[in-house]
C-alpha cells in the first residue's frame, strides 16, 4: 500500500496562486499515472489533471486548462499541481492519486489509492 499526502492547500483570493505538492512513500510512483481530482460540496468528484508515468503525456478538464499545470519528480516521488488565476468555483478539496495504469485516465475507478485531500477556497 502506498500512502499520499497533499499539501499546499489554503485560502487565496481570486485570482491568486497556489502550489498542491503530493508525496507518496511506501511504494515508488514511477511506474503509474498519477491524477488530480477536486470535490466541492453537494458535488460529484470530478477529474482536474492527469500526468502519465514518465510525464511524456499530460491531460487537463477543460475547466482549468490553461490556469493549471500538473507536473511530476519521480526521483522525489512527488507530483504537482500549480494553479493560477484561481475562481471562486475553484473552490474544493483537491486530491491525488495513483493509477492503476502508466497511461492517463480519467474515470475515479480507475485510480487504485487515493490521498486525504486539501482544502482550497477561494474568495471573490
Amino acid at each position: 500500500q502506498v500512502q499520499l499526502v497533499e499539501i499546499g492547500g489554503g485560502l487565496v483570493q481570486a485570482g491568486g496562486s497556489l502550489r498542491l505538492a503530493c508525496a507518496a512513500s511506501g511504494r515508488s510512483l514511477s511506474s503509474v499515472a498519477m491524477g488530480w481530482f477536486r470535490q466541492a460540496p453537494g458535488k460529484e468528484r470530478e477529474f482536474v489533471a492527469g500526468i502519465q508515468s514518465n510525464g511524456a503525456a499530460i491531460a487537463y478538464s477543460h475547466s482549468v486548462k490553461g490556469r493549471f499545470t500538473i507536473s511530476r519528480d519521480n526521483a522525489k516521488n512527488t507530483v504537482y499541481l500549480q494553479m493560477n488565476s484561481l475562481k471562486p468555483e475553484d473552490t474544493a478539496v483537491y486530491t491525488c492519486a495513483a493509477a492503476g495504469t502508466w497511461w492517463i485516465v480519467r474515470a475515479v475507478n480507475d485510480y487504485r489509492d487515493w490521498g486525504q485531500g486539501t482544502q482550497v477556497t477561494v474568495s471573490s
